[in-house]
């Protein structure tokens, strides 16, 4: 990784934590954990998602470099594309089952979870020396990327379900008063 991309990818993943913890700061159980509708997640759900997502991809990635690299592969789309595309939610998905929140931890531990969860991929970023630009894993939806890429997505898919908490947060049921928590 060039000290560019190590640059990229290490403030896309500081800004995403900041986004995300100034999106969960002062709320109460009931604001964490309000729905705006049936089919909808929760400041919490989308917590838990995040962190048990960026654990996979954390894993996914140390996995393939554990193999030999591709050469002959080329990532779908770029860098920059990527980013925009996840973190402005162009591409809409839908999580698979194995990754939707199921309540693995308690409301207030979510954001303690994530955050351990998020320090191990900013020391993983900020260390490796790994090819990342030549190991390749499948996304469902965004085609072959690198693990670099991957490395990118964590960050965009942090921004894209911030955007989604602050429409939460903005829906008209959304408890206005913090209760006492």
């Amino acid at each position: 990784m060039t000290s560019a991309e190590r640059e990229l990818a290490l403030s896309q993943l500081a800004e995403s934590r900041e986004r995300l913890l100034r999106a969960a700061h002062g709320l109460s159980e009931t604001q964490l954990t309000y729905k705006p509708g049936p089919d909808r997640w929760s400041v919490a759900d989308m917590i838990e998602h995040l962190t048990v997502v960026e654990m996979r991809v954390l894993d996914l990635i140390q996995q393939r470099l554990a193999t030999a690299p591709d050469p002959s592969k080329r990532a779908a789309m770029a860098d920059k594309a990527l980013i925009g595309d996840v973190a402005g939610r162009v591409t809409r998905f839908q999580a698979p089952e194995f990754l939707a929140p199921t309540g693995r931890w308690p409301v207030d531990q979510r954001v303690r979870e994530f955050e351990v969860v998020r320090k191990r991929t900013i020391e993983f970023a900020a260390s490796t020396d790994a090819d990342l630009r030549g190991h390749f894993a499948p996304h469902p939806m965004l085609g072959e990327l690198d693990c670099y890429q991957w490395l990118l997505l964590v960050g965009a898919h942090c921004h894209r379900h911030c955007a989604q908490s602050e429409e939460v947060k903005a829906d008209a049921g959304f408890p206005r008063a913090a209760a006492a928590g």
